[in-house]
């Protein structure tokens, strides 16, 4: 299974699968479009015979900017609350994927992004990759996924990384928790690649029994983010964030 030129590229190694986000132009923004493709993705790969490990990259300088903010300013309170519960449960689902996920982070992961690559098993950084959730400097929460960085990272250092909005390195995020390995950038396919393979070498009926006790553990636990996320969206302090990072971003 091999598709090219798609919203999400998947390519098929023996019992690895390469999934690629393929928005590079838009820093691969979660926007509906790749939202309903990861879904499709997740669906395909349960079906597929003999797989075993998921890397996921992003295509070009980012692994995933989060949310596509050009987008959410276009939605209405009412959709945006669908669209982020939505994702919510795309992770939630990916999380639960009877197979080893490996999400490869290099460049640019924030807000969404990064709960996205939170929702996999392992993460590898590249030493030049840039961490944060930088929602509430917009005027919101993040709309779907804390409980995965509280559980990551733990309640306090989730609570700084949320309510600051900072952004940090690789080298820090490998020291709270949230990613398990960093490597050079030039090296971050080839080492995911070789960190996948070894994965796959374990029994598949040992992968997907112990999968199935990890998400009886730790199950997705919602605490209210696509309601709290649309309401403030409404509101004129954050429309006029908004605009006026939309703006900066067009300037450039």
């Amino acid at each position: 299974m091999t598709v090219a030129g798609a919203l999400v590229e998947v390519e098929l190694r023996g019992a690895v699968a390469l999934v690629t986000l393929n928005r590079p132009d838009a820093l691969n923004a979660l926007d509906r479009g790749l939202t309903a493709e990861l879904g499709r993705v997740a669906e395909r790969l349960v079906s597929e015979p003999g797989l075993k490990v998921v890397v996921t990259r992003g295509a070009g300088r980012a692994f995933c900017a989060g949310n596509d903010l050009k987008e959410t300013a276009a939605l209405t309170p009412r959709e945006a609350e669908a669209l982020a519960t939505t994702q919510g449960l795309l992770l939630d689902r990916w999380a639960a994927l009877p197979l080893i996920t490996l999400a490869a982070v290099g460049g640019v992961t924030l807000g969404g992004g990064l709960v996205l690559a939170a929702s996999h098993d392992l993460r590898l950084a590249a030493d030049g990759a840039r961490f944060g959730l930088p929602e509430i400097t917009l005027g919101w929460p993040p709309a779907y996924g804390i409980h995965r960085l509280v559980r990551l990272v733990g309640e306090a250092r989730a609570r700084e990384l949320i309510l600051s909005g900072a952004t940090f390195d690789a080298t820090e995020a490998r020291r709270i928790g949230l990613v398990n390995r960093v490597v050079a950038a030039d090296r971050l396919l080839e080492e995911a690649l070789r960190w996948a393979g070894e994965l796959a070498r374990l029994p598949a009926g040992g992968i997907k029994a112990t999968k199935r006790v990890l998400a009886d553990i730790v199950g997705p636990v919602r605490g209210g983010e696509p309601q709290a996320f649309a309401g403030c969206l409404a509101g004129d302090e954050a429309q006029g964030r908004l605009r006026s990072f939309l703006e900066r971003r067009r300037k450039r």
